[in-house]
């Protein structure tokens, strides 16, 4: 039974949990630390959070939006102390591609649905974590995540390549299409101040952060471009700036939207969902490790949600865990969820000051498209698909395909996935559909290893497989498949031993396999012997008689006990000279049969 005050705490921990830091603010030490990371996250945010919203296709102050009220609900209702919530790249050209078809026809409604998008994903993301369903997002595989997010970030970067050299082009149905337009404008009309004022931008960020990293080089690059913006006249020279931003902070409201529009979206919004999600929990476990947190799935789900659901009822679009910005977070010291109540804080300060709005105005979108470039950069990691390929072939397919398809298939991002997701289960099937069965003959060391592996000799009456899965419904015919093929081979085969150490689980459909194997093997003089079989598949064979008995002695807690029956049983086949005896042991003990454990 769990005691009131167990559910208490358990009630606290999930529904409540900044409660288990927040009384961690009375030393002033932690308190200090987490107001200096949220200071520093913010001086990156800032101008992060306009460059991200103009890649989500929406103005730039609502990436500033995006990055109060999230940033502050993510982390007192999320799991991780240090995870930082706003704003982030990948979700951004998601929301582009998800809200595209609104973008012609219906101008007004684009920046609307971005919002309704936003709480759609906030909802799904929260029944999740409270139903405890964060498990479904783990069908999203590593392989498929690595493969999209490096092909995100290629098609991030080539996507602001029209702002960079200053042109602009026809939208192609496909994104290569769109890029080879904008390449085409760019040979002929390429905006010179623009290219200018990007390439700048580019050598201010890579430059700190190559020569002096503890800089804020994004933001340096964006007081010295919108002050450069400012003096030389760079609007009136044909460059594009990002404009009036509207000063204080934004209502809470969900605008009036069409229903049918928004139910168009729920697809694309629960995609956006999990992949969002799947950002913030990678991050968040990277970080546990070095802090020693436990990290809750499902938690953090709730957290991700209600941010997404704040966002969207402040006007602003889809966020998630920022990888970039939770590592300066911790970097700086963050010890606890305020360091993100402090970010959200000076975002919110940095909206209500007037003159902070008049300044981002000469900003120019360059810039801006600079300050992406350079983000996405660190998201490029063509070694996580060599090392898929190293650890299994089958991983660096799937990381491969849905690379590739990422690349074809944008702006539909979610097709993509999709493939990739049933590329992964149906690989799973097949591999557990066809689990490695090895043959086993006596290594020189006197241990029992693959035959096939270690060119081992075998002996022709009796033969040791080991079974290397869980047999069921799906495995039961492969399974029979190899032990017929084997007697196929071996024309004077009397024993089967199966080394079932490796069968963790027997369904109906395996135990039938089973019995009526055996029955056609005993037909055909062949013995059915198990050894080292694990308990629960053994409690199954105890409850159905296939070890009632009469077969007793066909199981054995050992291959060595197994092959000794074996031995005592067949016919011309001596152990002193059998390929499976050990010779470097004394004479074989006669040993009475193992009995099943008692259920």
């Amino acid at each position: 039974m769990i005691s009131a005050q167990q559910y208490t705490h358990e009630f606290i921990r999930r529904f409540i949990p900044y409660l288990n830091w927040v009384g961690e603010l009375k030393n002033p030490s932690v308190v200090w630390k987490d107001c200096m990371a949220g200071l520093t996250v913010a001086l990156v945010l800032i101008p992060q959070s306009m460059a991200y919203a103009q890649l989500a296709g929406l103005p730039a102050y609502y990436g500033l939006y995006a990055s109060f009220l999230p940033v502050i609900v993510a982390a007192v209702f999320g799991s991780s102390r240090q995870l930082q919530t706003g704003p982030v790249a990948v979700v951004s050209l998601m929301t582009a591609a998800a809200l595209e078809p609104l973008a012609a026809s219906n101008p007004e409604g684009f920046l609307v649905y971005a919002a309704v998008l936003a709480v759609m994903v906030g909802i799904f993301q929260v029944s999740l974590g409270l139903l405890r369903l964060g498990v479904l997002v783990e069908f999203l595989s590593h392989p498929v995540v690595i493969g999209f997010t490096n092909a995100a970030a290629i098609i991030i970067g080539a996507s602001q390549l029209s702002k960079l050299l200053g042109v602009t082009a026809e939208t192609g149905d496909h994104f290569y299409l769109t890029i080879w337009n904008v390449l085409v404008e760019a040979s002929r009309n390429t905006h010179l101040p623009t290219l200018a004022m990007g390439i700048l931008a580019l050598a201010i960020i890579f430059g700190l952060r190559r020569f002096a990293p503890k800089l804020p080089g994004v933001l340096i690059a964006v007081v010295v471009t919108s002050l450069i913006s400012l003096v030389i006249g760079y609007e009136n020279l044909g460059g594009k700036v990002v404009g009036n931003v509207p000063a204080g902070l934004p209502a809470l409201s969900l605008p009036s939207f069409d229903m049918a529009v928004a139910a168009g979206l729920i697809g694309k919004a629960i995609v956006i969902a999990v992949v969002g999600y799947m950002e913030a929990i990678s991050i968040a476990k990277a970080i546990a490790v070095q802090t020693r947190q436990r990290i809750d799935a499902n938690q953090g789900l709730v957290g991700q949600g209600l941010g997404n659901i704040v966002s969207g009822l402040s006007g602003a679009y889809p966020v998630a865990g920022s990888f970039s910005r939770s590592a300066v977070n911790m970097t700086a010291g963050a010890k606890t969820g305020f360091a993100a109540v402090v970010t959200g804080v000076i975002v919110a300060v940095s909206l209500i000051l007037l003159h902070f709005a008049q300044y981002l105005y000469y900003l120019p979108q360059a810039t801006l498209a600079a300050v992406i470039i350079s983000a996405v950069t660190s998201l490029v990691r063509i070694k996580q698909i060599k090392y898929a390929l190293r650890v299994h072939a089958h991983d660096g397919v799937i990381a491969i395909l849905t690379f590739v398809l990422t690349l074809i298939l944008a702006p539909h991002l979610e097709q993509s996935i999709f493939v990739g997701v049933m590329l992964s289960l149906g690989l799973f099937m097949y591999r557990t559909m066809h689990p490695h069965i090895s043959v086993l003959a006596r290594h020189p060391d006197g241990s029992l290893r693959d035959a096939q592996v270690n060119i081992l000799k075998t002996c022709p009456k009796i033969s040791v497989l080991r079974f290397e899965g869980p047999l069921f419904f799906a495995s039961a015919m492969y399974f029979e498949e190899k032990v017929l093929e084997r007697v196929s081979a071996k024309p004077d085969l009397k024993f089967i031993i199966i080394d079932a150490e490796a069968i963790t689980e027997i369904d109906a459909t395996g135990e039938d396999m089973l019995h009526q194997l055996s029955l056609r093997l005993v037909a055909l003089d062949i013995r059915f012997v198990f050894a080292r079989t694990k308990r629960q598949v053994m409690d199954v064979f105890v409850r159905t008689g296939f070890a009632g008995p009469e077969w007793l002695d066909h199981f054995y807690r050992s291959d060595e006990r197994a092959l000794e029956f074996a031995w005592k049983n067949v016919k011309h086949c001596d152990e002193e000279v059998c390929p499976l005896a050990a010779k470097h042991e004394c004479p074989v003990r006669r040993l009475t049969p193992d009995k099943p454990p008692e259920t």
